[in-house]
């Protein structure tokens, strides 16, 4: 069985997330920076496990959507402002 195919709906929002808010502002920052954000707020986000993009467009609501977008971009700037204060 290959469980390769089993996504955590959060990991695609917090990627996006750190590229369409972080990396302008912290363009001095190498990747470990961007992936150290990425690893300290998912742990800070619920799993939202899927195995087809399918799934999540057609179990989630436009609500659902927008909260989760917020809750993960409110995650990724803590994370961003945590570990920056910490280098």
């Amino acid at each position: 069985m290959n469980y390769l195919k089993v996504y955590n709906f959060y990991e695609h929002l917090v990627f996006d997330c750190i590229a369409s808010e972080l990396s302008s502002f912290y363009d001095d920052k190498d990747e470990e920076f961007f992936l150290d954000v990425a690893c300290f707020a998912l742990t800070r986000l619920p799993s939202r496990y899927f195995c087809h993009d399918i799934d999540m467009a057609f179990y989630l609501t436009a609500s659902e959507r927008a909260e989760m977008t917020a809750r993960t971009k409110e995650q990724v700037v803590k994370a961003a402002e945590f570990i920056h204060a910490r280098q």
